[in-house]
């Protein structure tokens, strides 16, 4: 080998000598929204929040954060350039990463007032008679209001809930705590949002609110599934399989506390044969 070639060789593993001792295997870095409540934000509230205090506890390992702001590029802007090691709450199988077993399966949800409008599912006869149903365009939710022809109807009134609207990109942000103070205001007769999103809102309203788990059985108008049931995994680059199996271990054994963690949240949890359930608060 020329001396060229070897000098470069040595330089190269010296390198990669340094940059494996100067690593703190004491500290764990979580990507996590600077402001996307109730998941999480800069000041620690978020219930993602909480799973990554519980996460490094059980791995003994100092938590840090590593914020990002538009969840379009979060994936790219943080994880893929290894500024952190683990995403609290991805889908589970999402093809961009390495996904951990389940932690929890949710569903979304309509949210009604206590005495309002019964609403089981996309055929109850309430929704082709409510004035509102306020709901986050681009989810399944917008998909069924086409479906069951309701859609043209509420847009003008979707318009009207945009919480943030950012002039360089773009990007539009409905905040879901907005959201369900239309239904506890009785400005909206309905909401349909995703569960883990609204819990903690229906919960803490001063009017007493029902979410009621909309069954994983809906269709588009030309026979096609619309999912309203999904399972959030944790996340870490792929190749990354040491630290995967390790968040593997502390879900398994760690699987009541985070259950209790997400119920104080007022999630609604699905378990594998209970597809169909509905909470009062």
């Amino acid at each position: 080998m020329p001396f060229t070639k070897k000098l470069l060789l040595s330089i190269v593993c010296l390198g990669l000598g340094l940059s494996t001792a100067n690593a703190d295997d004491s500290i764990l870095k979580i990507c996590a929204a600077e402001d996307e409540m109730p998941y999480s934000n800069n000041k620690g509230e978020g219930f993602e929040n909480k799973l990554a205090q519980l996460l490094g506890e059980a791995l003994h390992k100092k938590v840090e954060y590593v914020y990002w702001a538009d969840p379009r590029y979060y994936l790219r802007d943080t994880l893929d350039k290894g500024l952190c090691d683990v995403v609290i709450g991805v889908d589970a199988g999402d093809p961009r990463v390495s996904t951990s077993a389940p932690y929890y399966r949710s569903s979304y949800v309509f949210i009604t007032s206590k005495d309002g409008a019964a609403v089981q599912n996309w055929d109850s006869e309430a929704l082709q008679k409510v004035q509102r149903i306020a709901f986050v365009p681009g989810s399944p939710a917008e998909i069924m209001l086409r479906a069951i022809g309701r859609y043209n109807d509420m847009f003008n009134y979707s318009q009207e809930l945009v919480g943030y609207k950012s002039k360089r990109n773009q990007y539009v942000k409905y905040d879901t705590a907005k959201l369900v103070s239309e239904v506890s205001s009785g400005h909206a007769e309905v909401a349909a949002l995703w569960g883990p999103a609204a819990g903690r809102y229906v919960k803490a309203s001063s009017t007493p609110l029902t979410m009621t788990v909309i069954p994983d059985t809906n269709r588009r108008a030309y026979g096609e599934k619309v999912g309203f049931h999904y399972s959030t995994s944790m996340a870490v680059r792929k190749g990354n399989e040491a630290l995967l199996a390790q968040l593997n271990q502390v879900i398994k054994a760690k699987q009541s506390e985070i259950r209790q963690l997400l119920e104080a949240e007022g999630i609604p949890l699905l378990d594998v044969e209970q597809v169909a359930v509905a909470a009062t608060h």
